[in-house]
């Protein structure tokens, strides 16, 4: 038995790890990788997926990160079955689509741009298309219910806790009449939750592949979290100006509704300060949630009891259109405004930063994760500029990070449920998480539990035998590409010996635009002053 860990090895992303097991070869979950450009790049190398040789799928939840990339494997030649929840394969036809139309609209303005520099031609990463070709390959599972995707396997879902209709999965494999129990945990959510239910727990299992997203950390409790949200609707109201949350389409948006919908019972949201939902994605999932009753909490379904939306407001506006979108931004006075994307990485939260960012009376809310070299992690690590849609914005509204709002289990989260653990595992890979998060989750788990514990590298494959120490087989070059720092220095270097050169050029040009021309040089010197700030 092997497997390969194809991301969320080192980064929070591209969660897939694929194995070879009782003559068959599949994979838990296919995302795609976010971040920063040599990041996303791994996106279009197929050849470490070998789609056309993969049996089958099995995908933890719908989020892109652990999804996302099904359109490209469908594209290159996957054509079996891909096992889901039903909840999962609802909100997948609203989230693949909508990834789809990114990939295409930022293909079609990297073609613009490239035109006009007689550059080559950009592909989507897949299209329209290549996400609907996805639908009928799913294949929905309910929480509880063993099923065989293929001859010596039974795999089985159970409640990740981590949003609508997420998972672990329990995996039996049967080789050589020897049968090996693998668990994978997907994201564990964090107990008491909003709308979702607690996490369930497992009992056994020989080789455990556990997230550890905040592996070094623990997060504030919820009534802390909501008071902090009511604290800058507060601040910003008084002041006249907008609440920004980024937050992504499916769970945290819902989240942050009902948590606004407990504040206005609370007295604490006010009656007039207006809430827009400006994600048609966050739209459709909202439906899709209302439409599954069944994998909501006790919580949830008591106010549905009640006939008390917890998913409604008075004061909760859907913008559907970009019209209605832009009308925001035209709005004068106070409002809470929650878009798409959660990191800040595409959608219309973009636009919402450009013209809230630089005001000092507005607040930005961050409710989730950002993930490295995401626009979210710089405002978060404090960038006094940020440049969004070609524009260099100053950063003077308050940061706020609220990490209660996360539906990822904290460290002692994780703890609590590895708890549950007998004995008997040999070995736990940590995974999905950065190096800091993973090594400290990493040596908790080794003092408490007295079990050997490892954070696999990217493309790293290891093969698993009972009884025997698990080979680890390492593709480092392919993995992490060398850089070339003295060959970038020094192009860098010769760039600006010729700006020097060219002085009396500069001085000679109509003093409008050497202006246009000294403000692109200060936005090098500032990009520059915030690379040296991170070394």
């Amino acid at each position: 038995m092997k497997i390969r860990f194809l991301g969320a090895a080192g980064t929070v992303t591209g969660s897939c790890h694929a194995l070879e097991a009782a003559g068959s070869r599949f994979a838990i979950d296919c995302g795609l990788h976010q971040g920063n450009e040599a990041i996303e790049r791994r996106n279009l190398d197929t050849s470490v997926y070998h789609p056309g040789q993969m049996d089958f799928f099995i995908i933890t939840h719908a989020h892109m990160d652990h999804s996302g990339l099904l359109p490209r494997m469908v594209k290159t030649g996957f054509s079996g079955p891909i096992y889901v929840t039903p909840p999962t394969r609802d909100l997948l036809e609203i989230m693949l689509a909508d990834s789809a139309h990114i990939q295409e609209s930022e293909a079609e303005w990297k073609n613009r741009t490239s035109r006009r520099r007689g550059g080559k031609r950009a592909e989507p990463l897949y299209t329209m298309a290549d996400a609907r070709a996805v639908m009928p390959l799913l294949k929905p599972v309910p929480y509880g219910q063993d099923f065989s995707p293929a001859k010596g396997i039974t795999a089985r879902f159970s409640d990740a806790g981590h949003i609508l209709g997420s998972a672990f999965v329990e995996l039996w494999i049967k080789e050589n009449s020897t049968q090996t129990k693998l668990v994978f945990s997907g994201d564990l959510g964090r107990p008491n939750q909003l709308l979702v239910n607690d996490p369930s727990t497992v009992a056994h299992a020989d080789y455990l592949f556990v997230e550890g997203t905040y592996g070094d950390r623990n997060h504030k409790n919820e009534t802390q979290s909501r008071a902090e949200l009511a604290e800058a609707i507060a601040r910003s109201y008084g002041l006249r100006e907008k609440v920004i949350i980024p937050a992504f389409a499916v769970e945290r948006t819902q989240e942050i509704i009902f948590c606004l919908h407990l504040l206005r019972k609370e007295g604490m949201l006010p009656e007039d300060m207006p809430v827009f939902v400006d994600s048609p994605l966050a739209i459709k999932a909202t439906e899709i949630f209302r439409r599954h009753p069944e994998y909501l909490d006790d919580q949830t379904r008591a106010f549905l009891d009640k006939g008390e939306d917890p998913l409604a407001l008075p004061n909760l506006r859907f913008t559907q259109s970009t019209d209605q979108s832009r009308a925001i931004n035209d709005l004068d006075g106070p409002a809470v405004v929650i878009s798409a994307s959660g990191m800040c990485n595409a959608g219309r939260i973009k636009h919402h930063l450009r013209h809230n960012l630089w005001r000092p009376g507005a607040s930005i809310v961050f409710v989730g994760y950002q993930a490295m070299g995401t626009p979210g992690r710089r405002i978060v690590d404090g960038a006094p500029f940020i440049r969004i849609l070609g524009e260099e914005v100053a950063v003077a509204a308050k940061i706020y990070t609220i990490g209660g709002f996360s539906s990822h289990a904290g460290q002692s989260q994780i703890m609590e449920w590895l708890d549950h653990l007998k004995d008997g595992t040999r070995e736990i890979f940590l995974i999905h998480g950065e190096t800091k998060a993973l090594t400290t989750l990493a040596g908790l788990i080794r003092d408490k539990y007295k079990v050997s514990v490892r954070v696999p590298d990217y493309l790293e494959e290891y093969t698993l035998q009972p009884g025997a120490e698990p080979k680890v087989a390492a593709d480092p070059e392919k993995a992490w590409p060398r850089i070339d720092w003295p060959y970038l220095l020094a192009d860098t270097e010769g760039k600006f010996a010729l700006l020097r050169q060219r002085l009396d050029d500069l001085s000679a040009k109509p003093w409008t635009d050497q202006t246009d021309l000294r403000q692109r040089l200060l936005e090098v010197n500032r990009d520059l002053t915030e690379l040296l700030s991170e070394i």
